[in-house]
């Protein structure tokens, strides 16, 4: 049985940060690319950052320079590090693994609210 568990999640503070986590299992981690994700209420989901089976990594234009992707093929998890946080962050955010041949997997998502 697949499943991704995100947690790191939580109420944080305009220009805190936070650092999110996604545990893999059931899946060989190491040939999955992955990536986050995230929906704000009213909003489409989208894509805020990735990071390829050999570590390549592209973000979204609106978290350049303060969201880092970093995976941990040893511990099967991916990670978020988001720092200089706004509330136009405020979003429930999804892992996302996917295999060489389009096998996709999601996680459950994780809140995360910015606000004073």
């Amino acid at each position: 049985q697949v499943q991704l568990v995100e947690s790191g999640g939580g109420l944080v503070q305009p220009g805190g940060s936070l650092r999110l986590s996604c545990a893999a299992s059931g899946i060989i981690f190491s040939s999955y690319a992955t990536a986050w994700y995230r929906q704000a209420p009213g909003k489409q989901r989208e894509l805020v950052a990735d990071i390829s089976r050999g570590g390549s990594t592209n973000y979204a234009d609106s978290v350049k320079g303060r969201f880092t992707i970093s995976r941990d093929n040893g511990k099967n998890t991916v990670y978020l590090q988001m720092n200089s946080l706004k509330p136009e962050d405020t979003a429930v955010y999804y892992c996302n693994a996917r295999s060489w041949d389009g096998c996709t997997y999601w996680g459950q998502g994780t809140q995360v609210t910015v606000s004073s």
